[in-house]
């Protein structure tokens, strides 16, 4: 066995003997290597009381090294295939992990958030080529008509401007993100709680097979690896991490997807949120989320979110206004003259003047100017509004 392939099947074995996101184990890899600290974890030299106890538990099912075999020989057979930090696909964005320290800790899954040791890939696109343009869009699964509809807005309208839309594969909002990308013909990548080559839910496989074919399945788990609860939240700093900025479409008030958007803001990437209904039990978390962080940022569509994640004066939203309107131009002078003309008749000009408060010289000239954009009508008597364009109806056709 070559160093190289003895490497990629620790990385291999270390991840079956400790769930991904292990920061001792990180660690002793960047120090030791691989191989090093598979050898160092098998002998119980583990510096880490909680570790050795799961790697104790690991190694009574069975053998790391054969396990780890097996798994790569079993990604063979799938046509998926192993990345590794050697490798030139290697997604370098997902360092940042290292510096993610979130403000509660009691929980595991808050603690060891350590960046991937490898990843498992389903798909023919590179994965660093995949991610380095990319947004997460993720939300709740039982998600409401309209948080579907604005999550398959999003999907569609980022991929239709090349940027990869990176989600769970869940029911609901994710689900409904990738359907957007792959309505538009562009690329989607699936982050997975298990092994790609049993998704989950499975009521979504149609969708997977769909993905596998044009975008990507990935999964720091191994082929045959379950969706076991824990591992959904740790998957999630994966999507935050990954990604230039993470999009909060739906959420309950204790939904993994606010996690998922406070790992994207810890980590340094922009965290986006779509604002639902004040009454929607589905929008309280991403309302909170606003509420409790400054650095959370409001969207409502494709425009913001590449405001946020874009080049630097190169994708500016556009500002929101309301209708144009023929009077937006006029200065306030002519305005004023405007509204002092009557709704019907004909008004003089001097009382017009008195009106708007203007002497007469200047609302002449206002006169003159709203006259040659026909909004007044000259009379005998004075000026009056000119009458609005009515649809012509038959007989006028004729």
């Amino acid at each position: 066995m070559s160093a190289d392939e003895e490497s990629r099947l620790a990385r291999v074995a270390l991840t079956w003997l400790a769930e991904p996101g292990t920061r001792t184990v990180y660690r002793l890899v960047e120090r030791l290597g691989p191989v090093a600290t598979l050898d160092l974890l098998l002998d119980g030299g583990s510096p880490d009381r909680r570790l050795s106890a799961a790697v104790a538990a690991r190694m009574s099912a069975g053998d790391a090294r054969a396990v780890a075999a097996e798994a790569l020989d079993r990604t063979d057979r799938l046509g998926a295939r192993l990345v590794t930090p050697d490798d030139d696909e290697w997604p370098a964005r997902v360092a940042d992990l290292t510096s993610l320290r979130l403000p509660d800790l009691s929980r595991r899954v808050d603690a060891e958030t350590a960046p991937p040791l490898c990843f498992w890939v389903r798909g023919a696109w590179p994965l660093g080529e995949a991610l380095d343009r990319s947004v997460a869009v993720v939300g709740a699964r039982a998600a409401t008509g309209y948080g579907q509809h604005v999550a398959t807005d999003l999907g569609y309208g980022l991929a239709e401007r090349d940027w990869t839309v990176v989600s769970g594969g869940a029911f609901g909002i994710d689900a409904a993100a990738h359907r957007g990308a792959l309505n538009a013909d562009g690329l989607t990548v699936a982050v997975l709680a298990c092994g790609v080559d049993r998704p989950y839910p499975m009521g979504n496989t149609a969708l997977f097979d769909r993905i596998a074919d044009t975008g990507l399945l990935v999964s720091e788990w191994p082929p045959g690896a379950e969706p076991l609860r824990p591992r959904f939240l740790i998957r999630n700093r994966v999507i935050a991490g990954g990604t230039l900025g993470t999009v909060l479409v739906e959420a309950s008030a204790r939904s993994g997807a606010t996690q998922t958007a406070r790992r994207a803001i810890f980590t340094g990437r922009v965290a986006m949120v779509v604002p639902g209904p004040v009454t929607s039990a589905m929008s309280v978390g991403a309302h909170e989320l606003l509420r409790e962080n400054p650095r959370a940022r409001l969207v409502t569509g494709v425009a913001h979110v590449l405001e946020e994640v874009g080049r630097i004066g190169a994708d500016l939203a556009p500002l929101a206004r309301g209708p144009q309107r023929p009077t937006d131009a006029l200065d306030d002078d002519a305005r004023s003259v405007l509204e002092a003309l009557p709704r019907r008749g004909v008004r003089g000009v001097d009382a017009l003047a008195a009106r708007a408060g203007l002497d007469v010289r200047t609302a002449l000239r206002k006169l003159s100017l709203l006259e040659e954009l026909s909004m007044v009508v000259r009379r005998d008597d004075g000026y009056a509004l000119a009458p609005l364009d009515k649809p012509k109806g038959p007989a006028d056709r004729r």
